[in-house]
């Protein structure tokens, strides 16, 4: 897979919209822990890919340093052989001069050939080194959105239990309504009441009850008060 392919993944699942796969998924929290594996796989894979370029660059890099070095030292051997030619010239040995000379042209040679093969890998060497630049800026850029990902998703996980708690404390509250006259409460304090009022309604008439008892006493004693007083006006007569 090339790093192209890779990171246009991961920008994909970027700008993808959220919002509609947390409406539509069951479980927001399982779809929003699915969707960082799933963006911390695609990064580790381009890490992986991203990599692999900045190897090639580095060989690239590699070859022409050898090459810029090749060129440097066949240099020196073209005149290191153009000077040994010389001093064989001047000393009458033509032959041996032109062999020198020889050697010289083929040392050039292996020097234009090094300075060819340096100067073409030059450009893709320039634009690797851009690419390369752009593509970890993008893998710090990525791994800065996981880091929000994951701290969004510890917030609205922590936002939605708090919700769902609040919820339920208010679906319990509003099952218990102390003004409400339907509601149990309000039952059971109106049967209390009406206790209270049959316990003192029996205190009453338990109370009139006994005040009867005592009239009927004193009406009692009257009757032997006056039956007594008969009886001695019969005795003095």
């Amino acid at each position: 897979m090339t790093k192209q392919t890779v990171l246009g993944r991961v920008t994909q699942l970027a700008k993808a919209n959220i919002n509609a796969l947390l409406d539509g998924a069951e479980d927001p929290q399982k779809m929003l822990d699915q969707l960082i594996r799933e963006y911390s796989n695609n990064i580790a894979e381009a890490e992986q890919a991203v990599a692999a370029t900045i190897g090639n660059l580095r060989m690239m890099e590699q070859d022409h340093k050898e090459d810029v070095e090749a060129a440097a030292e066949w240099g020196g051997k073209a005149l290191a052989a153009s000077r040994k030619a010389d001093e064989l010239r001047t000393a009458g040995s033509a032959a041996e001069a032109d062999k020198f000379d020889n050697l010289a042209k083929v040392a050039l040679g292996r020097q234009l050939s090094s300075e060819k093969g340096a100067k073409d890998a030059e450009p893709t060497i320039a634009a690797q080194n851009e690419v390369v630049g752009k593509l970890k800026s993008g893998l710090g850029q990525m791994k800065t959105k996981l880091v929000e990902l994951q701290s969004k998703r510890d917030q609205l996980v922590a936002r939605s239990k708090t919700a769902q708690a609040q919820n339920r404390m208010m679906d319990a509250a509003k099952n218990i309504n102390v003004l409400d006259p339907t509601s149990e409460l309000s039952r059971f304090e109106e049967k209390v009441r009406r206790e209270e009022a049959k316990a003192l309604g029996k205190q009453e008439l338990a109370d009139s009850s006994l005040d009867a008892q005592f009239e009927q006493l004193e009406g009692l004693g009257d009757t032997a008060e006056i039956e007594a007083r008969l009886a001695a006006l019969k005795t003095s007569a």
